[in-house]
């Protein structure tokens, strides 16, 4: 090869490679924003030692049940989240709250429904529950549940029912087991999302910016007294992933659970 054409490869060659690593350095910036802005998207936090004592008594709902496909009755299993709930001072619980269309297709009642808190002591605690009422849809999407044996309480207490209405703009947190594969792990990590607020009231639901995925759903909407008492303060019905979630106001069966209670 004359030496001229060796010399012009060789600058081909190169401008090539330049050419490579100049995408690559301008890709990378962009890799890293996508990163952050990605990471900055999420605003709950797992569950651990350090969070709020109350989170203990949430737990995972799990509805065995069927429904009808093109004529074929099939086998339907709703994984959700419910919530211990009692009176002040009560050394056990028997009530749990979560939504009505976790419970939509619960129709044997020969199925188990199993009520689990793996964070309330060492070992999870297991539960079967039963079904006393619930709201009927899901513009009423609330369901109040027994449990066949109760639960003790030493080291947390159950969750108090809020006396009030939650004022507007009041600071929320929601919690649940969310079935998203990051920081949910597909429904096994509680995870909440704390001073979140509402963002639009109507007379049937609340709408909120609280963050919370499909299995999250009948987990507690919970607010702080000035006090610092955690009492629930509704139910969460629905959640995007994207910082919108809708709740039922306790208000709108708080008469019907405090009769259960009480």
């Amino acid at each position: 090869m004359p030496a001229y054409r060796f010399l012009q490869t060789l600058k081909r060659i190169k401008s090539r490679r330049l050419g490579i690593v100049s995408a690559l350095l301008l890709f990378c910036p962009l890799t890293i924003v996508a990163w952050v802005t990605e990471s900055a998207a999420e605003s709950r936090k797992v569950y651990s030692a350090n969070s709020p004592a109350w989170l203990q008594v949430v737990g995972r709902l799990d509805v065995p049940g069927f429904k009808y496909k093109d004529g074929r009755r099939i086998h339907h299993r709703e994984n959700c989240t419910a919530t211990l709930i009692g009176r002040d001072g009560a050394q056990q619980a028997y009530h749990v709250v979560t939504a009505w269309h976790c419970l939509e297709f619960y129709r044997d009642l020969s199925m188990t429904i199993t009520f689990t808190l793996p964070n309330l002591n060492p070992e999870a605690t297991v539960r079967e529950a039963r079904k006393l009422v619930d709201g009927g849809g899901i513009t009423a999407d609330w369901a109040i549940l027994r449990l066949t044996k109760p639960v003790a309480l030493s080291t947390s207490s159950a969750l108090l029912v809020d006396t009030g209405n939650t004022d507007y703009g009041e600071t929320l947190v929601m919690a649940g087991y969310s079935g998203d594969s990051g920081l949910g792990r597909s429904g096994e990590a509680l995870t909440y999302h704390e001073n979140c607020r509402q963002v639009d009231r109507r007379r049937q639901s609340t709408h909120t910016d609280c963050q919370a995925y499909k299995g999250a759903s009948g987990g507690p909407v919970v607010r702080y007294s000035e006090s610092g008492v955690s009492y629930l303060a509704g139910v969460i019905s629905q959640g995007n992933g994207e910082g919108t979630s809708t709740y039922i106001p306790i208000s709108r069966f708080r008469g019907m659970l405090n009769s259960y209670l009480y």
